[in-house]
């Protein structure tokens, strides 16, 4: 099974079905040139191997490409988003109130603001 280097251009049109065979395919020649490497394999199959890890990454990362692609299309416009579509970000930030939620005002504060306007002054120049 001789494969060159794939383009992840040339991959993005191929269903998903598709990639999965060429993965499994990339996998085992993957194998079959660690074995070649073990028993004391010609040194073009060695320098195969780093190619092959290569094609395999592409391949993964066309597959993961698309599919998070067709969630973000699913998922749209929906209130509840899935985990890997939601922003990152960092965990105190993820669990701080939102905006909205800190520009809130008690009753009791809004009763306070209205009974109590800010007073002006006027200044003499």
């Amino acid at each position: 099974v001789v494969m060159g280097k794939f383009k992840a251009h040339e991959l993005r049109g191929k269903g998903k079905g598709e990639l999965l065979k060429q993965l499994d395919e990339l996998k085992k020649e993957l194998s079959e040139l660690r074995v070649a490497k073990v028993t004391g394999g010609a040194a073009s199959k060695l320098s195969k191997i780093n190619v092959v890890r290569k094609s395999i990454a592409v391949v993964l990362t066309v597959i993961n490409q698309t599919e998070i692609a067709e969630l973000r299309k699913t998922n749209r416009g929906r209130k509840y988003k899935p985990l890997n579509l939601r922003p990152k970000k960092t965990r105190a930030i993820r669990r701080r109130l939102t905006t909205k939620q800190m520009r809130l005002k008690t009753l009791k504060k809004q009763k306070e603001i209205a009974y109590f306007p800010r007073r002006k002054y006027a200044i003499k120049a």
